[in-house]
């Protein structure tokens, strides 16, 4: 990506939303809003605001159009097109429904909220970009809901070694690492994350101890992900991030983990459990704060999506 997304572009309009689910009875339903000032049938979306990621954005715009928490899963589309002559560009993510609802603030922007089957939905919603949009929705669904996640984040920019005298392992952050550490939860909070690990070096435990304390989740010490271990044993952190995808086959519930290691480290683990989906992934490279987000079930990983450092 040569353009970073937090940049604003001014010759475009920015946006993201989700095609927002629940299941009802062994069936998806689809939430569609109705705003009074297009009087159209959409989905929850809204303008990126200043320094925002598209899929805090979307997980914002979701919580404000439909009252609903939601857990994000695997990104479904990114679409371009002209709104009243200007270049717009919408990313949509699959989001399920996981709270009770509650009342939509702003009824000058969103008067209705309904859920809708599939087929109801097509009917329902008024542009043609979003019934393509609800296509793609239909192609990746079935299972969704039992999808488990599995985050890979680099950790944030930290002092080069040139400039640490120390042992590698106490390297700290950077300021700029520091800054990006402390956004991480506007990012990550649309997974629902149920558990952070973090290698045993400085950097990493710096770059999760915010978004854990944000959280309320304890950060857990893994030195199999450490960069130590993998030059001993390359095979260990592969181990370590496999026993997750191994317990969500044996679990009915899906899980969001989230685990923060080494360049050398991630792409050996994303390789190993995604193949050939993979290759585009790794061969992008993952700069400091970077991550890529795996979607697994049975064992095995459905989708990626790569997350850009902030």
């Amino acid at each position: 990506m040569s353009k970073s997304e937090f940049d604003v572009n001014t010759s475009e309009i920015m946006a993201a939303g989700a095609v927002l689910y629940r299941i009802n009875q062994d069936e998806i339903e689809i939430g569609l809003i109705h705003r009074p000032r297009y009087d159209d049938w959409s989905f929850p979306k809204g303008k990126i605001e200043f320094g925002e990621s598209f899929l805090a954005a979307a997980h914002r715009e979701v919580l404000e159009e439909t009252g609903y928490e939601a857990k994000f899963g695997p990104l479904i589309a990114e679409i371009q097109y002209l709104a009243e002559g200007v270049p717009k560009r919408v990313k949509y993510w699959a989001a399920q429904a996981i709270s009770a609802a509650k009342p939509i603030t702003d009824l000058q922007e969103v008067d209705k909220f309904e859920w809708h089957s599939i087929k109801s939905a097509k009917s329902k919603l008024t542009h043609e970009e979003d019934r393509k949009v609800l296509k793609l929705f239909k192609e990746i669904s079935p299972g969704i809901d039992q999808n488990s996640t599995l985050i890979l984040l680099r950790h944030a920019k930290a002092l080069k070694r040139v400039e640490w005298i120390g042992d590698d392992g106490d390297r700290p952050l950077d300021n700029r690492g520091q800054v990006q550490s402390e956004k991480f939860r506007s990012i990550y909070e649309a997974y629902e994350i149920d558990e952070i690990f973090s290698s045993d070096a400085y950097r990493c435990l710096e770059t999760v101890k915010p978004l854990g304390r944000d959280l309320g989740i304890a950060v857990g010490i893994a030195s199999d992900i450490s960069e130590y271990q993998y030059s001993r044993d390359k095979e260990k952190p592969l181990k370590f991030a496999k026993k997750f995808l191994k317990a969500s086959k044996d679990s009915e519930t899906p899980k969001t983990v989230l685990l923060c290691s080494h360049n050398p480290v991630l792409p050996k683990i994303l390789k190993e459990l995604a193949g050939a989906m993979a290759v585009d992934e790794i061969d992008r490279g993952l700069e400091p704060g970077d991550g890529w987000v795996l979607f697994h079930r049975d064992g095995k990983v459905r989708a990626i999506n790569f997350i850009q450092a902030p």
